[in-house]
């Protein structure tokens, strides 16, 4: 596979714009290994090599298990992951899957354990590793 183009070499401005939601990101009040899940399993819907990589070693580096790991794309079978946990994967899937939409019981289930503040983080979570899951896999930013 060879890459297309340096997003970042021809558009630095917006390459910079898009890395200004990350830099938000990372001073918000999500817990780093369900921000690192969030991101995680958003890659994992969208096949995005370059960003399972990247978060995967991120989550690694933070204290995330393998198991948990390798468990992510079946969490609704496991017994490993929090109720809190579950309630941020049901939404990251059904923002990155949106053409399902996002249901009202999903939100209601995630909203029930964040204040607005942390929804709407969690969401801009969301929302920013699919933009960087589009880019990656659009530019066929290769791993390693």
């Amino acid at each position: 596979m060879e890459s297309r183009i340096d997003i970042p070499k021809v558009e630095p401005a917006a390459y910079q714009a898009m890395y200004g939601l990350e830099k938000y990101l990372s001073t918000s009040k999500i817990d780093p290994i369900l921000l690192e899940l969030i991101k995680m399993r958003a890659s994992q819907i969208n096949g995005c090599a370059f960003c399972l990589n990247m978060h995967s070693t991120d989550a690694r580096k933070i204290g995330e298990t393998e198991q948990r790991l390798y468990l992510l794309n079946a969490w609704k079978e496991t017994t490993l992951f929090t109720e809190k946990e579950k309630a941020v994967l049901a939404l990251t899937e059904e923002v990155t899957l949106i053409t399902n939409h996002v249901s009202d019981a999903t939100y209601q289930k995630a909203a029930g354990f964040f204040s607005e503040s942390e929804l709407a983080q969690i969401i801009m979570a969301i929302v920013t590793i699919n933009a960087w899951n589009r880019l990656a896999i659009t530019a066929k930013v290769m791993v390693g």
